[in-house]
């Protein structure tokens, strides 16, 4: 008789094509705040794309911007940049309150968009602006960069496969010290401010690629005294019964790591879980290391140039919405933070207006 050889467990190869290989758009930018920065940097870098125009409420800062990233044509109102004819896409990088009138404002004007995450303050407005796109035939798909990432692919595999067994428990934080020190904005409730929308939506989203949709939600929060949340902690399990164990802050810094153990094994992606130079390990029952993939990534492309591309190759081969980030889960992820919100007491101005 012979005894089956047991093959080590490996973890996969991600199946993330080089951002440099999508096809080449021309993206208009709204809001040339700091995360416009990071995207236009990684558009520049990263992709065969450009970033043809930006939009501002102020002509002078759309100018310095479009100055510091050699952009062609910068406007002093978002309805000119949404009406440019040399704009094919546009990229919502307004604060959270605005995403769903400048997403809304660009569909009318018949112009794909990628709003930035969140993708609105409610799953109510996340809906209005997914009819709104389906109805006009356009490409809409949240910028939650993260997804589109080759660590994140190579979770998306494992748990497919099966490789470390079923999934029983996620753990994962993101903690960043920005308030009350750091940008105005988080503080503010008339602007969606929090650290839940800004830092929680990372391993929310993370969870729901794991587990999918929560059959069940809890939180606790701790809010400022303007009313948003400084520090807020989930839990949710998943259909099949694993747990996830959620936290975020904006007081104080984080490891920022998280952990997928199954019943055979479990993946450790190291600080910041989330992010572009993240690394993945697999670890054995007994904590032996069995496999990694070290963090870093290649000098000529940044984060964001993923997600940047993954929209210039769903656009031009005519797809209304990305596999990696289907517009369902990003409802449902608006969902789960609604829930946690209503848990926790946090609402915003506006944010049920039709």
């Amino acid at each position: 008789m012979t005894l089956p050889i047991e093959v080590p467990l490996r973890l996969p190869q991600p199946r993330t094509p080089d951002p440099h290989d999508a096809p080449a758009i021309r993206w208009g930018i709204i809001g040339p705040g700091g995360i416009a920065h990071t995207f236009a940097e990684a558009v520049a870098v990263g992709t065969a794309s450009q970033v043809a125009a930006v939009g501002s409420r102020s002509g002078e800062r759309a100018r310095d911007f479009a100055d510091e990233f050699a952009i062609p044509t910068a406007y002093g109102s978002y309805e000119e940049l949404v009406a440019d004819d040399e704009v094919d896409a546009v990229y919502v990088a307004s604060p959270h309150s605005e995403h769903r009138d400048h997403a809304l404002l660009a569909i009318e004007a018949g112009k794909p968009v990628l709003v930035e995450k969140a993708f609105a303050r409610s799953a109510a407005e996340a809906r209005q602006v997914v009819r709104a796109a389906e109805a006009r035939g356009l490409l809409v798909m949240e910028a939650m960069w993260s997804r589109f990432l080759p660590h994140y692919d190579v979770v998306r595999h494992v748990v497919e496969t099966g490789l470390i067994g079923d999934v029983v428990a996620v753990f994962a934080d993101h903690g960043q010290r920005l308030y009350p020190d750091g940008p105005a904005r988080l503080a503010q409730p008339d602007l969606a401010g929090g650290a839940l929308l800004d830092l929680g939506v990372y391993p929310v989203s993370f969870a729901d690629l794991v587990l999918g949709a929560p059959a069940h939600v809890a939180a606790t929060g701790t809010l400022t005294d303007l009313g948003v949340d400084a520090t807020t902690t989930i839990t949710v399990s998943g259909a099949g019964g694993a747990h996830g164990v959620l936290s975020c802050t904006m007081a104080a810094v984080t490891p920022c790591t998280a952990v997928v153990a199954g019943t055979e094994a479990r993946l450790e992606l190291s600080g910041a879980f989330y992010g572009a130079g993240s690394g993945i390990r697999l670890v054995s029952r007994s904590n032996e290391v069995l496999d990694e993939h070290p963090a870093g990534m290649p000098v000529d492309v940044r984060g964001f140039s993923y997600e940047a591309a993954e929209f210039a190759r769903c656009l031009v081969a005519g797809e209304r919405e990305s596999p990696l980030l289907p517009l369902a889960t990003t409802v449902r992820v608006m969902e789960t933070m609604d829930e946690v919100r209503r848990q926790v007491g946090v609402s915003y101005p506006g944010e049920g207006r039709p």
